[in-house]
């Protein structure tokens, strides 16, 4: 592993305040690999074997069933994913690829769990990040069950134009196909909410995302804390 690599790593909630001792433990027992676009890393039903830190690059998880495929979530470096499974001891329950060249870290399982059981401070941040999924899937249940395709394909936007430099001008870092499937909509419910979108304010030209008119988008989508996440 490359020596700069280690201090993002460290500063990570999950691994800040253990001691140093586990975590060099950690480290010395884990592999660092660079991967290619699309190389499916994880399936969902194996034993889980490595918790995964995306280093450089992205991972896309998603899930399969009966012929169909859904896109759970994208990770960015720098995290982690897969720490439930870790801790259980239990299968995947997501398989998950890289969508682009990614850089690595893989630390056992069986080092993480016993590191867990010995370093509180460690079990507290496990504990505080499990926390903070679990209260990330209740709300993408509420954006999945409370609202229209159209609003939240507007809440969507309203997310990434505020993690843009330029709120009114940005790049859709996900295909189209992937983000209707992140979104539970069908390529075709996507082109129509778009289409729709130009009435309050949005103009989406292939990955180009133009926000004409941010009050109307804002009164239009109704973005809130308990949805989506600001302040929570």
């Amino acid at each position: 592993m490359r020596a700069i690599d280690v201090p993002k790593i460290r500063a990570l909630a999950l691994f800040s305040d253990m001691a140093d001792e586990n975590f060099d433990h950690l480290v010395r027992g884990a592999y660092v690999q660079n991967f290619p676009p699309q190389i499916e890393l994880i399936t969902e039903g194996d034993s889980c074997d490595f918790l995964y830190i995306v280093i450089e690059g992205n991972v896309e998880l998603f899930a399969t069933w009966n012929g169909r495929e859904t896109v759970m979530a994208t990770i960015h470096p720098v995290s982690t994913f897969i720490l439930a499974a870790t801790i259980k001891d239990a299968p995947y329950l997501m398989s998950g690829r890289t969508t682009e060249k990614c850089r690595l870290m893989m630390i056992p399982s069986q080092d993480v769990r016993a590191v867990f059981d010995k370093d509180s401070s460690f079990a507290r941040s496990v504990v505080t990040e499990l926390a903070d999924c679990y209260r990330s899937v209740v709300r993408s249940s509420k954006n999945l069950r409370l609202r229209t395709s159209v609003e939240r394909l507007a809440n969507y936007i309203i997310r990434h134009s505020n993690a843009a430099d330029n709120k009114e001008l940005f790049e859709l870092k996900i295909e189209k196909r992937r983000l209707a499937s992140y979104l539970n909509m069908t390529p075709e419910n996507l082109s129509r909410s778009i289409k729709v979108l130009q009435e309050k304010g949005v103009k989406v030209t292939n990955t180009s995302v133009e926000i004409t008119d941010m009050d109307a988008l804002h009164e239009f989508a109704k973005p809130a804390a308990l949805i989506d996440g600001f302040g929570q």
